[in-house]
Parts: structure tokens; C-alpha cells; sequence
């Protein structure tokens, strides 16, 4: 339904910041540019991804947690081609820097959401909100609505720095060194639209802890990682970062690195601003696979980085704005709406359960923050608007966003907690278990996302169901903490490598026909800021995974050690016993239809690029028993690793990459065992045509292949070895999808 109003304009002008308003005018004016054909659409694709308006996926209206869609009537527009943003609704992603937000702001969101989405607002894996199925032509009205109240959609997507992360619980967590709220803050605000920050290959994501030992604020796993730390100079105790760089998650994951153990808050907005810089004019621009700072940070080493960050701080020129916010926010504290209470003892299970989970003291005496465990990450508007309600009620409208796609409720006085349950359980926003196995992250995945291969929220949705019908009856009170984090594609937009029990979309044929499938990713961990990344063991079909989670929560119940965690589990057991342990799950069922069909979707399961293999009979082809072949080389490279023989292991996932390579090059012709023929007739058959270029990330992961040819005999050790297998596993998950594309039938019309 096309619904904007040119009125709003006028209506918000007086209400709306100077430098927002212009920034929606600039984007209003763009949208009837590109309409009469004279932006380029290359160019207004960038703009607009950096308001936060992306395009995305449409089926048959119904998403994978079994909810029917609001479906809105399109705009007429000249044509533009199929499946453009003029053709369909897309996705709006609006920034919430920390994740703080009032009331007002909260009712904002849900009027958007009702008026111009389908009724639901999605919280994101970075504290930001999603609204999907929104017109293009409806978002300058969306963004000065939002802007009336304090917030932008600036920089939410594009080649830019993402939203501002931090610890949800910054300012009453009794382990912090102090609140990083308002250094993050001033931070997101500083860098957004900064000149030093518009020129950079791809996106640049910050995030700001408390403590070094929880996982709140995951600063391993971003570009610029911020830890709260402090020390005493001169007998005054001084406030200051650890700050971590380089780090990503994405196909390939790479944990940050320790720029500095100390950078005092005076040098936080400068140095940012310098790497900024660095990154801007030393980043990959023309291979966007490899333009995030990880990839610049692994080329350059970390001390030449350093080097070249810290001359380009000598070269900039002072600003008032670096330290004018500082004594504000050595003095910043919330303020509590009501007094400090004691609980009283309830006699309600129910409400127990509830406090043990979805509570955690506050370091001031007498108050809690609470956790709205939300079922993937969806609020609808009507709870929205309750939830603005009680935050009004209870505190002063002190409630954040979580990376765990949930809210926290601070500075709730203990004595209250019993009537707030009873507002939230009648919102329908009381279920117990946040934290928990069966508070499931998932990305968007094929609902929505362009990019996703199997269904995480269907998978998601299906977990939760089976949860809730007792699947956590008999599991002890540690395995009932462990986490599972669901991407529907490498991309790890839902955390997959950070998770106890991690999930990530793949495809792969069965009897000929295409079938969805999950690979497993085991022992990830969580806490100590995301301190390490799990491996894959098996690719599994998707209707398969509920059965690997009953057998590894199981297992892991009954034979882990006092005090072990699934991380030191899945090591002491070791990937071979994990493989055997899976590996008559990794198997679609003969004759078994259902396999064939995704999780919430009954439809038979395909993609664009895939069709249905021959139906006359099971065929095995060489190229199978290749590609076979290369994903058990993987996997005793992965066995190699784990014994400690790291350049086995690398030359191992090199010899993988060759088999996948040489069963693709053998459709025409057999090229023999010589790497070079290999590699040269791959890159002539495949690269060089673009036949092995996937529709969303190119040749990519063919490059993972020519890298390690350049130098097969190069030294590994840990580190370089499980890099490697991790690319192993990509390119051939790749060979996997070229040899689905090419052997895929024609559909008929």
C-alpha cells in the first residue's frame, strides 16, 4: 500500500534536527532522479544501502515461522526491469547506536511498522530494528519520522561504519570497569558521515564492552573492538581502552587482534578516526571479497599497521570534539524512576523460573535488568507500545537492544518485579529462558535475505516448538545455557561461529534434486568477548538438525567432565567421534520426500541457479565422488589440526581444494594429478568463463584455491592451518553449487 505523505515534511520540520532533514531531502531527491532515469543504478545502490534500504527476497508470502504476510499492494511505477526495489516492498534497517531507546522512540517504531511493514519490527544481531516489506517510495517519510525522534538510518547499511554496538547492561554490570554508553555514543556519532569514513571497499563495525570477560560486547569478533579498562598514572585512576582491530566473522572468520592494551578515552575518537583513514586509503576497493579491514590487517601484519596508524594520528589536525564530551561522561549516570525494593518470596514456579533466566542484579543495590526474550528476534507494534508503557511505568525509559536479538529493562527496583511479570506475561513477553538453548539467534535467511540457502528461522522456529514441548525437560541446568546461533548462509549474519551449537545453510543433492542442508559448527565460544570460532564438522539435512542437537546436548550431558564447557568437550571428544556421532544423519533418507523440502516451507526446495536432476533413476556421477572425496580431505585436515600438526593440515586443505577442483575440470575431460594443469584448467573452464562465479559473491572462493597454489609449500602454523580449512570448506561447498548449477534441468513454462 503506498502510503506516503508528502504532508509529513511539513508536518515534522520543526522537529526535525537540520542536518537529518537534509540528509532525507538529499535521499528524496535522489529516489526521483533514479525514477526519470538519470542516476545511474549502480550509484543510487550505494546510496541508498547507506540510508539503511535494501532490496529483498519475495516467495509466497508466507515466512518460515508459519506466520501468513500482510501482503501490500506494489506502486505503479514505469517500468524498471524485474525484481527491482520499484516492483516490490524491501527492507528498511534503522541504526540505534548501543541499542538505547525511549519510549516515544519505541511507539515510533511501532506506528512505522504497522503503517508501513507488516505489523512487525525485527531486532538484528547488531541492536538495530529491521522493518521489512517496506516501499522505497515510503522511506523518506519512514526516516523523517524517525529522525523526529532522534534517530537515523544513516550508514545503517553500505561501504561505512555500521551501527555502534555495546554491552546492553553498560552502567550496572558489577564486573565493568566503567559505562562505555556514552563513549559509544559519541563515537557512532562522530564517525557517522565523517569525511575520513566515506571512502572505504566495505563495511567497518564497532563495538564497545565493559569487561574483558563476558561476552555482552563481542569486541573480538569486530573491525575495531573497545574493552573498558582503567589504570593509575600519578596516583589517579585513568580511564582508557583495550582496542582490538581486524576482526570479522563473514565465510571465513578472523579474530581481532590487540592493537593497544591502552588508549585513553582522550585518544579514542582520533584513533578511530586514523584508522579510519588508513583503512580508506590502503583497502581493498576493486575485489570487495577481500576489502574489510581483517583482510588489510592480515597483508599488512599488525606492526606496519600500527605504524601507519599511528603517523596518520600525528597528521591530523586537532578537534574540540574529541574531549569536549569527557567530563559529561565521567559524570554520566542513569537515574532510577522508583526506589530500591527487596523481593518478597512469590510461591509461583512460573514466575521463579522466569526470575532465575530473564533477571541479573544490577551492582546498585535493590535494582534489576531484565530480559524480554523475544521468539527470533520479532516484536509486534501492539507490544511494542506495551513495552513503551512499562518502561514509562517502571523506570525512566531505560531499555536496550541486545545483540541476542532481545531487550533488557534496567533499573527495574526488585520490589516491582512481580507486577511487571504480570504486565509482560499479558504482552505475551514473559517467556522464561533468555540466555538460554532455546534462545535461538537466526538471521533473516531465505524469508527475506537474497543470499540465503536454507531456512534459519524456519529451523529456528521449529527448535523453539520442539523446546516448548518438553525437549528441555531432562537436560541439566549447563546444558540448558548452551546457545545455537543459525546463519542461512557462510555469511554468519546469525553468529554461527561464536555458538556453543552453531548452524550455517548450505546445499547439496540428494537422488538428483537439490536438498537443504545445514553444516555444523561445534564449540564456538561465547563468553570472553567471543574468545574463539568453532569449525565445521558435517553438512546435515536441514530436517536432520533437531536430531543432531538431541544427540549432542545428550551427549554432552552425560559424558563432559565437572565444570567442562561444550568448547572443552567437543575437543576432548574429538572431530572423528563428533563425525561418527553425526554421520548417519548426514544421509537424506531413500524415498523420502520431505527431505526435499525446507523447514516452514512446503514447497520442494530450490534456489534461482538450481533446478531438478534426472529422475530415472539414481545417478552417481565422477564429479560426485570428487567433491566426495575433497570434503573427507577437509575433514582429516580438521583431524590433523586437532592432533597439532598444523602444516599437515594446511597441505591437506590445499590437496582438498585440488580434488574439488579436478571433478569440476572433469565434466570435460580428465587433467590428470598435476596441480599446475589442475589450477590452470579450473581457472580457464570455470573462473575465467564465470561459470563458478556464485550470483552473490562472484569468484570469491575461487580464489581461496589460487592462493594457496601460489605457495603450496609455504609454512603453517595454527592459525594460517585453520584459516586454510575454513577456505577449504567454502571452495568446495562452491564446487558443490557450480555442479547443482550445471547439472541442474531446465524448468519448463
Amino acid at each position: 500500500m503506498k502510503v506516503s505523505n508528502p504532508a509529513w515534511k511539513d508536518r515534522l520540520s520543526e522537529r526535525l534536527p537540520e542536518n537529518l532533514a537534509r540528509e532525507v531531502d538529499i535521499f528524496e531527491a535522489e529516489i526521483g532522479l533514479r525514477k526519470q532515469g538519470k542516476l545511474d543504478e549502480k550509484l543510487f545502490a550505494e546510496t541508498r544501502l547507506r540510508r539503511g534500504v535494501y532490496g529483498q527476497r519475495y516467495d509466497n508470502g508466507q515466512r518460515s515461522d508459519g506466520r501468513v504476510l500482510r501482503r501490500l499492494p506494489y506502486p505503479e511505477h514505469p517500468s524498471k526491469g524485474p525484481n527491482t526495489l520499484w516492483d516490490a516492498p524491501g527492507m528498511q534497517r534503522i541504526k540505534v547506536p548501543g541499542g538505547g531507546l525511549s519510549a516515544a522512540q519505541l511507539e515510533t517504531i511501532a506506528e512505522l511498522a504497522e503503517e508501513y511493514s507488516d505489523g512487525i519490527a525485527h531486532i538484528t544481531t547488531r541492536q538495530d530494528f529491521q522493518l521489512h516489506y517496506v516501499h522505497i517510495e515510503n522511506t523518506p517519510s519512514v526516516m523523517r519520522r524517525l529522525a523526529a525522534v532522534g534517530i537515523t538510518t544513516r550508514e545503517a547499511c553500505g561501504n561505512a561504519v555500521r551501527n555502534v554496538t555495546a554491552c546492553p547492561y553498560a552502567g550496572v554490570c558489577p564486573d565493568e570497569a566503567f559505562d562505555v554508553s556514552p563513549y559509544a555514543t559519541r563515537l557512532a556519532w562522530h564517525l557517522m558521515g565523517h569525511p575520513d569514513c566515506q571512502d572505504f571497499g566495505r563495511k567497518f563495525k564497532p563495538a564497545f564492552s565493559g569487561c574483558g570477560n563476558h561476552a555482552c560486547g563481542l569486541a573480538k569478533i569486530h573491525d575495531l573492538g573497545l574493552v573498558a579498562v582503567t589504570r593509575e598514572e600519578n596516583g589517579v585512576l585513568q580511564r582508557g581502552f583495550q582496542m582490538y582491530v581486524g576482526g570479522g566473522l563473514g565465510p571465513v572468520p578472523y579474530q581481532a587482534q590487540l592493537f593497544s592494551d591502552f588508549i585513553p578515552v582522550a585518544e579514542l575518537l582520533p584513533m578511530a578516526q586514523a584508522i579510519g583513514r588508513v583503512y580508506a586509503r590502503l583497502g581493498e576497493k576493486k575485489n570487495r571479497n577481500r576489502a574489510r579491514l581483517k583482510f588489510l590487517l592480515h597483508d599488512l601484519g599488525l606492526e606496519k599497521f600500527r605504524d601507519l596508524v599511528f603517523a596518520e594520528r600525528q597528521r591530523l589536525e586537532p578537534d574540540p570534539r574529541w574531549t569536549d564530551y569527557l567530563a559529561a561522561a565521567e559524570q554520566n549516570q542513569e537515574a532510577a524512576l522508583r526506589p530500591a525494593g527487596e523481593l518478597s518470596p512469590s510461591g509461583s514456579e512460573k514466575f521463579e523460573r522466569w526470575l532465575r533466566a530473564n533477571t541479573r542484579a544490577q551492582k546498585q543495590p535493590g535494582y534489576a535488568a531484565v530480559t524480554i526474550k523475544l521468539p527470533l528476534g520479532d516484536i509486534t507494534a501492539r507490544q511494542l507500545r506495551q513495552l513503551a508503557d512499562m518502561v514509562r511505568r517502571y523506570t525512566c525509559e531505560t531499555v536496550r537492544t541486545t545483540v541476542e536479538q532481545n531487550f533488557v529493562i534496567r533499573w527495574v527496583s526488585r520490589g516491582d518485579l512481580p507486577a511487571l511479570y504480570a504486565e509482560l506475561e499479558a504482552a505475551h513477553l514473559a517467556e522464561p529462558g533468555a540466555g538460554g538453548i532455546a534462545d535461538i539467534v537466526s538471521c533473516p535467511g531465505t524469508d527475506t535475505c537474497k543470499l540465503g540457502i536454507s531456512s534459519s528461522r524456519g529451523l529456528a522456529a521449529e527448535l523453539r516448538r520442539q523446546f516448548a514441548q518438553g525437549a528441555l525437560d531432562d537436560l541439566d541446568e549447563a546444558t540448558r545455557k548452551l546457545r545455537i546461533k543459525i546463519s542461512g548462509c557462510f555469511n554468519s549474519c546469525g553468529q554461527h561461529h561464536i555458538a556453543d551449537l552453531g548452524f550455517y545453510g548450505v546445499s547439496r543433492k540428494a537422488a538428483g534434486q537439490a536438498a537443504p542442508h545445514f553444516q555444523v559448527v561445534l564449540g564456538g565460544e561465547w563468553e570472553d568477548n567471543a574468545g574463539a570460532y568453532g569449525l565445521p564438522i558435517a553438512a546435515v539435512p536441514a530436517k536432520h538438525i533437531p536430531e543432531v542437537v538431541r544427540r549432542l546436548t545428550r551427549r554432552f550431558q552425560a559424558d563432559r567432565q565437572p565444570g567442562q564447557s561444550f568448547r572443552g568437550f567437543v575437543q576432548s571428544l574429538g572431530r572423528s567421534e563428533l563425525k561418527a556421532l553425526l554421520e548417519d544423519l548426514t544421509r537424506v533418507p531413500a524415498g523420502d520426500a520431505s527431505f526435499l523440502s525446507d523447514w516452514g516451507d512446503p514447497r520442494v526446495y530450490s534456489l534461482e541457479d538450481m533446478g531438478v536432476g534426472e529422475c530415472a533413476g539414481e545417478v552417481i556421477s565422477p564429479v560426485e565422488f570428487d567433491l566426495a572425496a575433497a570434503e573427507r580431505q577437509v575433514f582429516e585436515a580438521q583431524l590433523a589440526l586437532e592432533r597439532q600438526q598444523p602444516q599437515a593440515a594446511g597441505q591437506m586443505a590445499y590437496r582438498a581444494m585440488l580434488q574439488g577442483a579436478k571433478g569440476l575440470v572433469k565434466l570435460n575431460h580428465n587433467p590428470g594429478d598435476d596441480p599446475a594443469r589442475i589450477v590452470a584448467e579450473f581457472r580457464a573452464q570455470y573462473f575465467d568463463t564465470r561459470l563458478f562465479f556464485d550470483p552473490f559473491v562472484g569468484g570469491q572462493f575461487a580464489q581461496y584455491l589460487f592462493a594457496a597454489h601460489a605457495s603450496p609449500d609455504r609454512a603453517h602454523d595454527a592459525a594460517s592451518a585453520g584459516t586454510l580449512i575454513r577456505e577449504a570448506q567454502l571452495f568446495i561447498d562452491a564446487c558443490h553449487g557450480c555442479y547443482n548449477r550445471l547439472s541442474a534441468e531446465p524448468v519448463e513454462a
